[in-house]
């Protein structure tokens, strides 16, 4: 039982138990409300860069298994929880949390007070932070905590995204789709290709001649981790793209890449939204979607009502009023803040995913 610090950029310092590997590990904090779904949540490459706190009391309780996990490794900079449960009760698990995170060298720290972790990010606003089990000096963890660079303005995309592309589903498949992997999840491609989709994954600085040579029926923009105007390579591909005509489906950080293409700017949200329980009313419907989330930036409001003959809003967080979601009025292409695939949360949003392949068919047709 080994003593580690969490401190926060703003001075404020908690002190609990090392877990994970020791060490020092430093990022951008922010929390996830889930009550399940831990490990796809630090597999999921949006989160790349950041410090996450858990707000669920008990992590690591039924393990990990190999199959959960969104991407290769561990994504999250580092981890803040309460009770840090290294044995577990799930049958079906392949190992514990402390095997997992000492074989992905991630640093952690629990017994730690999350619920005033989270008041004081929900009333101070998203900062950096550096936990520590290796130094315990609160002056020397500050001037390292200098060092780290601010998410506004960070591109993370190219840190993230797979190094060569490759295909998922049936090669003879009439919907051929082309992804921009900009920190992509497993069961997003999931969701295209059992739904008869073949998808061709691309690293993030492909050109469109790269993605075309695949000859696609469509165009996905892939979730990822930075902030999005920073990432002015991918803004140029996606506007190369929609002259095209071809349907063009993006979620969350694909959303507001296709914002910034369709010349809406994005800010820096105060906290962002993270969790599976986040109220979205969809405004073609009428309808409300409850909804998996994780992001820290969001799209102008200011600008979509200065383009409301171009763009139409389709979905609004019941929360705070923010945009969820847009349809291009002059192009075949519209986007999603949120997650519609739930890994973890629910299931109310998988419709996205028929329409676009919808759209597919009705553009081949």
């Amino acid at each position: 039982m080994k003593k580690a610090l969490l401190l926060l950029e703003d001075g404020t310092c908690f002190e609990g138990t090392a877990a994970g590997k020791l060490g020092t590990a430093t990022g951008e904090i922010c929390f996830n409300t889930g009550m399940t779904g831990y490990q796809e949540v630090f597999t999921d490459p949006s989160y790349f860069g950041q410090i996450l706190v858990a707000t669920n009391a008990h992590i690591g309780n039924y393990g990990i298994k190999n199959g959960d996990a969104q991407s290769d490794n561990i994504q999250i900079a580092g981890f803040v929880c309460k009770n840090y449960n290294i044995k577990h009760s799930r049958p079906m698990a392949d190992q514990g949390i402390q095997e997992y995170f000492e074989n992905n060298n991630l640093v952690a720290i629990s017994d730690v007070d999350t619920r005033a972790i989270v008041k004081h990010i929900r009333d101070k606003g998203a900062m950096n932070c550096i936990i520590s089990s290796e130094i315990l000096d609160k002056e020397e963890l500050q001037k390292s905590l200098k060092d780290v660079p601010n998410m506004e303005g960070l591109e993370l995309a190219s840190k993230v995204t797979t190094n060569q592309a490759y295909t998922i589903g049936d090669e003879k498949s009439t919907i051929r789709i082309a992804v921009l992997d900009f920190g992509t999840k497993r069961n997003i491609l999931e969701c295209m290709s059992t739904r008869g989709a073949y998808l061709k994954v691309f690293p993030a600085k492909s050109s469109l001649a790269e993605l075309n040579e695949f000859n696609p029926d469509g165009y996905f923009l892939s979730n990822g981790p930075g902030d999005p105007a920073s990432m002015d390579y991918a803004i140029e591909t996606i506007k190369e793209i929609l002259p095209l005509q071809k349907p063009v489906f993006g979620i969350c950080l694909g959303h507001q890449l296709l914002c910034q293409a369709l010349g809406v700017s994005t800010y820096k949200m105060h906290h962002g939204h993270r969790g599976i329980n986040h109220p979205v009313k969809n405004l073609e419907t009428s309808t409300c979607e409850i909804t998996s989330q994780n992001h820290g930036f969001g799209v102008s409001v200011d600008d979509i009502k200065a383009v409301e003959d171009k763009i139409k809003v389709t979905h609004v967080n019941l929360n705070d009023d923010t945009i969820e979601g847009i349809r291009s009025l002059e192009y075949n292409a519209f986007s999603v803040q949120y997650h519609p695939e739930a890994c973890p949360g629910p299931h109310d949003s998988r419709y996205l995913f028929d329409q676009f392949i919808q759209t597919i068919k009705n553009s081949k047709n």
